[in-house]
């Protein structure tokens, strides 16, 4: 497996890592305990080194999953989990990133992940109530103390990564890059490649849609978060079926599936990218990890670039309310 370095601190990654949040959360019902502790084991197996988890996730109980799973390959992975977002009284999502709830938050993640140090511990959206300076000093404290080893922030906005660079070392910034939101592109990239962070794309097969295995005609389970997307509605994946379109022309011509072209044009990105696809089937994991193996020229790299751009994508990828958070 092909390994990757985020930021100048010495992480190092698999090229691909593995995105556990589905497995308890957010996509419908959650699946089977031990199915998904064997699909991590086939992870590991494969050369995954990277798994991707938060509090939120559940929450808890993915975090306990993750734990579960990995507490014998401790020294084999690289776990990373993130803190700041919390389930209030009313049900819904909610922002804490004091430092007295940082400290809380880390204590509860080792004991469910059942280790002594968390690897990668990102602040999950940015708590504009906390200069994200006491964040970074508060994470800065807990890497003296031996319970993280590096820092990491989940879809900051460019000023929130140099603020926070500047107090401790940013070694990764996670967001959302796919071909159908590349913002990122913008001014996040640029900044990461200039301070020397890695960068860890979320749902970079556009939460499934760039598989080509969604259509308008879908349905998900009652509890799955696409159905309060924007971009999942029936008439918005219909009106964006042509991003589908673009990624399996070239995934005929290549002999490769749809989700393997989405992802040799990630890594095809930067050698500081290491996306984190996530998936509850081994046959997924498997096809992900084959797109390591898939390279695309340069003139192919050109079509899927230029062409994708000329594409309207109907639908925010989040209502008002969740976009807010996201300093992008």
């Amino acid at each position: 497996m092909e390994k990757r370095k985020l930021g100048n601190g010495g992480l190092e990654v698999s090229a691909i890592g593995l995105g556990c949040m589905g497995m308890s959360h957010g996509y419908g019902k959650p699946a089977d305990k031990k199915e998904m502790i064997n699909l991590i084991h086939k992870a590991v197996d494969t050369g995954i080194t990277f798994f991707d988890t938060a509090e939120v996730y559940g929450p808890f109980t993915n975090e306990e999953l993750v734990g579960e799973a990995l507490s014998s390959l401790r020294d084999k992975v690289i776990i990373a989990t993130k803190f700041g977002i919390f389930i209030d009284a009313k049900g819904k999502q909610a922002q804490d990133s004091r430092p007295e709830t940082i400290r809380r938050s880390i204590e509860g993640s080792l004991k469910r992940l059942k280790t002594d140090y968390i690897d990668l511990y990102y602040q999950h959206r940015v708590d504009t109530n906390v200069p994200i300076e006491d964040v970074a000093g508060t994470i800065k404290n807990l890497i003296k103390e031996g319970k993280v080893k590096y820092f990491g922030l989940s879809e900051p906005g460019v000023k929130t990564i140099r603020r926070a660079h500047a107090v401790n070392p940013v070694a990764a910034v996670q967001s959302e890059y796919s071909l159908w939101w590349r913002k990122p592109e913008e001014e996040l990239i640029p900044t990461l490649e200039e301070l020397s962070i890695g960068f860890v794309p979320f749902s970079p097969l556009g939460r499934g849609y760039l598989t080509g295995k969604i259509d308008e005609k879908t349905s998900f389970d009652k509890s799955d978060f696409r159905n309060i997307l924007p971009r999942f509605t029936a008439e918005a994946r219909k009106a964006n079926h042509a991003i589908v379109e673009l990624i399996d022309k070239i995934a005929l011509q290549k002999k490769a599936t749809s989700a393997q072209i989405a992802l040799a044009w990630l890594l095809s990105k930067k050698p500081w990218i290491a996306p984190i696809p996530g998936t509850t089937k081994l046959y997924r994991l498997e096809e992900n990890i084959g797109s390591l193996n898939l390279k695309l020229s340069p003139e192919e790299l050109k079509t899927l670039d230029d062409a994708s751009l000329k594409i309207k994508i109907e639908g925010n990828r989040y209502p008002e309310e969740l976009e807010k958070r996201s300093g992008l």
